[in-house]
């Protein structure tokens, strides 16, 4: 039988409805199971485990009085820890700064709390969120719990780590080029980049996206039920829409599948990955969908301006710290961002421009097709202790080319799984749809995994600690 802190988000609210289990046998199946884990996985920031019983005590009250405070009372949850919540600092994965605790909730943790969720933790980040990697300079290095020997991806580490080692079934991650998709990928999971503004977030930021990261579509839906909803702190935010986001997925007969099997650019495609997209096209292609080969939308000179323009940017933003704190930050991420130190206005200003570039290819795009599929990741693991999948601060973002054109271009971007590596590490599919058609992506991705089977057994379900 599943564990307690392993069920899905829908399991625990039914089991709470029926009186099979309360909030507070599902909050301490999580602690014992996090206290085991932990030690090896290094997922979490800010872990209250007494805060998070004493709220479970709480919500198990309501469900006993028949009286729920909302859509998610007693499910445990994390955020990400750039993701401000009351009380706590936000390090930024850096020890190069000095943070005071947040004075209120970020739109995100906001939503969470009012439909009853518990926070009972944060999860960890890379320096200033800016690698795909676990690695940090103030966080303990976070692994991926299919392999502690290799990486779950970044920036949303610890939120990969967490979810796909069962630490409770919700967790929101942001993504401004990949950061919710690549680490879910790399750790098995559904994670979702909606249209830009679908989730109000604060601070917000061109391309910057939150969404959720789960070990299934339908508790990424049940997260945009509430992370969607209102909040005026994010002037970038859509008009509020409500939206049937449990609708049943629909077979995708009749839709042209544009087919990416080349990024333009950045790394090259791992065969097993080419291998296992190719059988998910196959999979639409049964169900009556057009697959039609697409040409990439990136090319080298897109990913070298981008580089350009976040050298400048984050040089902009740390050259002022003195070089005692300058130290403390992790030397891949300070090699990187001196390449900013003499880029011009000029230059950067061009890189920039290489967004709307892309933005302007991946609109295009979609006049002839109705869906892309494509990888999300060009590789399928990589050593834990590496900055990211090449470890080379020269070409940062060569992993980044499947993900990286769909926050320029604001579209709905979610990842599934769909397979395994002969080592067994898991591989992802990347479904992208056009601009605010979120719910065409979840639909996809959850008819996707209905006929390409959900993982079977995550490695947060052993009753072992993790090796």
């Amino acid at each position: 039988m599943t564990r307690l802190h392993a069920l899905d988000a829908t399991a625990m609210l039914a089991g709470y409805a029926s009186g099979d289990f309360t909030p507070r046998d599902v909050i301490e199946s999580l602690n014992a199971h996090v206290t085991q884990w932990e030690p090896h996985l290094c997922a979490l920031y800010a872990w209250e485990p007494e805060r998070a019983l004493a709220e479970a005590v709480a919500s198990t009250e309501r469900w006993r009085k028949g009286e729920p405070q909302g859509a998610l009372d007693g499910v445990p949850a994390t955020v990400k820890e750039l993701i401000a919540t009351e009380g706590h600092p936000i390090p930024l994965g850096t020890a190069a700064l000095e943070s005071a605790p947040a004075t209120t909730d970020a739109p995100c943790a906001a939503r969470l709390r009012e439909a009853g969720a518990i926070i009972f933790a944060k999860t960890t980040i890379p320096d200033f969120g800016m690698l795909s990697s676990g690695l940090s300079s103030f966080h303990h290095l976070a692994r991926n719990p299919w392999d502690l020997s290799t990486n779950p991806g970044g920036s949303s580490a610890g939120a990969a780590a967490a979810a796909a080692a069962c630490y409770g079934p919700l967790h929101v991650g942001t993504d401004i080029g990949g950061s919710v998709r690549l680490p879910a990928a790399w750790c098995g999971l559904t994670g979702f980049k909606p249209t830009l503004g679908r989730i109000p977030i604060d601070p917000y930021y061109t391309g910057r996206c939150a969404g959720p990261m789960t070990r299934g579509v339908a508790d990424a839906a049940l997260m945009m039920a509430t992370l969607s909803l209102p909040d005026s702190r994010d002037a970038t935010s859509l008009p509020y829409e409500q939206v049937d986001w449990f609708a049943p997925a629909e077979p995708p007969a009749g839709l042209r599948v544009g087919l990416m099997l080349d990024a333009g650019c950045g790394m090259p495609l791992d065969p097993e990955i080419a291998v296992a997209i190719e059988a998910a096209a196959r999979i639409f292609e049964d169900a009556g969908a057009v697959i039609v080969p697409v040409s990439p939308v990136m090319n080298q000179a897109i990913l070298d301006g981008v580089d350009v323009f976040w050298r400048a940017k984050f040089w902009g933003d740390i050259k002022d710290l003195d070089e005692s704190k300058r130290s403390l930050v992790l030397p891949y991420i300070m090699e990187w961002a001196r390449g900013g130190e003499d880029v011009s206005g000029v230059e950067a200003v061009r890189g920039f421009n290489r967004t709307f570039e892309l933005r302007a290819t991946c609109a295009e795009l979609f006049d002839s097709v109705d869906v892309i599929i494509s990888p999300v990741t060009p590789n399928v693991s990589f050593p834990a202790d590496w900055a990211s999948p090449l470890n080379d601060p020269a070409r940062p973002f060569d992993h980044c080319a499947w993900t990286l054109p769909w926050n320029m271009s604001e579209q709905p971007a979610i990842s599934v799984n769909c397979g395994f590596s002969q080592e067994g590490t898991p591989i992802g599919l990347q479904i992208v749809t056009s601009r605010f058609k979120d719910l065409l992506a979840l639909q996809l991705a959850g008819w996707f995994e209905s006929r390409c089977g959900r993982v079977e057994r995550w490695p947060g379900e052993a009753d072992s600690s993790p090796t």
